[in-house]
């Protein structure tokens, strides 16, 4: 007997509007392609007026309850095997969470998958022993990880697996891989094997039959991450979601799974470059301001060990236009190098170009510049970028940032033992940061030997002698100028 379709319907995300077919417009509100098709679920029938009713198991648990009332759950995590995820995460995988692992293509995105799930599956216990919470000894499978590849084909997952050295070793016989972008059968296939983690590599190729949308439309996508992470909560089996940064920069969509997945992870940086940096975006379990810091090799993402001086340029800092900072990522302390052109403009207005810096923030620190700091290149064109690929958007970048610039206009260089760090006001200045002496003794123990520091940072001198470093408390934009571009630096 064939299986009955499901119902599905189009409604509009701006007025919410049904129609039965998708359009380019939506006839309610005239919004453009806003029409995303849904499963219509039929509402059950309730008793009559006459017949006894008893309230569902849903009704009675819905029922409000004094919060002093409520029963504290210990949430029960699952180390990865890798420290760069499980700093991330709070200390490891959530039994029943859905996470998504989003990143623009080639990043390494499909990579880091593989090595979570090569990593977990060597360390899981083997068959008939206890190692889960709630589950007992044999209750499970042979297979401990289930990788639902529905991009790429199983020769081609064995490659890369060859690559990360996991076709030998314990992973090999505890990971299993399954070929196929069909939701049902992959909840199927991990209902059956029980693993401790379902990876699905990724959430825009696989699709539901109940929904006549193509894999990576709104509809399939959504309804499918449902699905997942309806089976993830009923078996406690976390899944990791991979999804695409699609071209206006969005994941996986237009932010369609950021609130159906309970932990959002970014993998970002240049492309070309070596370094990775890991953010959680969303993070119901943890935090979201820590930062893991990869190196991809040939043999897969590594940890980077000291990741302070891990964005620092390799090549000489006497140059005019380079300035070193310190930032916060969670509990880290990044040293990063900030470089500034400022080069005559040409037909047209001034051109205001950034890479990994707030292009707003440029334009602020030119107006402040000018007119505070007496180092007037409103009419030049400014370029700043960050060295490694890195992102940063502290207000801390202030003062290195406006020191790099004015040290590239006045074609003088900044000592490269010199650390600057702080806040620029609109008023010209030099307000605190959190965490100063984190920022600073991590400058010394990379040979930094002088620091320029808001005046009323907090910082006492013998906590400054305690460091080695040479401090000098600034209070203004111009006095920063003057102290910096004194003379021409060394090379640090």
């Amino acid at each position: 007997m064939a299986r009955t379709r499901a119902v599905s319907e189009y409604v509009c995300q701006a007025c919410a509007a049904a129609f039965p077919k998708w359009e380019g417009q939506c006839r309610g509100c005239s919004a453009w392609n806003s029409l995303v098709e849904t499963l219509v679920h039929a509402p059950q029938r309730r008793p009559a007026s006459g017949e006894g009713r008893h309230p569902s198991p849903a009704a009675r648990a819905a029922e409000p309850r004094l919060l002093g009332s409520l029963d504290a759950v210990a949430t029960t995590r699952r180390p990865t095997g890798l420290a760069e995820v499980d700093r991330l995460l709070g200390g490891g995988l959530v039994l029943g969470s859905l996470l998504l692992l989003g990143g623009e293509p080639g990043i390494g995105k499909s990579t880091l998958a593989l090595q979570v799930a090569g990593a977990l599956a060597a360390g899981a216990p083997g068959p008939g022993k206890e190692g889960d919470a709630g589950v007992a000894a044999g209750d499970r499978a042979p297979c401990h990880v289930l990788y639902a590849s529905a991009e790429e084909s199983p020769a081609q997952l064995h490659l890369r697996a060859s690559r990360l050295g996991l076709t030998t070793g314990p992973a090999s016989t505890a990971l299993s891989v399954l070929a196929g972008t069909d939701v049902e059968a992959i909840i199927a296939a991990a209902t059956a094997l029980r693993p401790w983690l379902l990876v699905v590599d990724s959430i825009q190729t696989v699709s539901v039959d109940d929904l006549d949308g193509p894999p990576g439309s709104v509809g399939q996508v959504r309804e499918s991450a449902a699905r997942l992470g309806a089976f993830a909560r009923e078996h406690a089996v976390p899944v990791l979601l991979v999804g695409h940064v699609t071209k206006d920069g969005s994941l996986a969509g237009p932010r369609t799974l950021e609130h159906l997945v309970d932990a959002v992870l970014m993998l970002d940086g240049d492309r070309y470059a070596s370094l990775r940096l890991l953010r959680a975006l969303k993070n119901r379990h943890g935090s979201t301001e820590e930062v893991g810091v990869m190196e991809m090799t040939p043999d897969g993402l590594r940890e980077v060990r000291d990741t302070a001086a891990a964005f620092l340029g390799h090549g000489s800092r006497s140059a005019p236009g380079v300035a070193v900072a310190a930032v916060l990522e969670g509990s880290r302390t990044l040293l990063v190098e900030v470089q500034a052109l400022v080069a005559p403009a040409g037909f047209g207005p001034p051109r205001r170009t950034v890479a990994g810096l707030d292009v707003n923030r440029l334009v602020l620190l030119i107006a402040v510049l000018a007119r505070r700091g007496g180092v007037d290149v409103s009419s030049r064109d400014v370029y700043a970028s960050l060295t490694g690929g890195i992102t940063v958007s502290e207000p801390a970048l202030d003062l290195p940032l406006a020191l790099a610039v004015a040290a590239s206009q006045r074609d003088r260089a900044i000592a490269g033992d010199l650390l600057a760090c702080g806040e620029v006001s609109l008023l010209g200045e030099i307000r605190p940061v959190p965490g100063l002496e984190r920022r600073l003794r991590e400058a010394a123990r990379l040979g930094f030997r002088r620091a320029l520091v808001p005046e009323d940072a907090g910082l006492g001198a013998r906590q400054a002698m305690a460091l080695g470093l040479e401090v000098r408390r600034v209070a203004t934009l111009r006095q920063s100028l003057d102290l910096a571009l004194e003379a021409t630096g060394t090379s640090g």
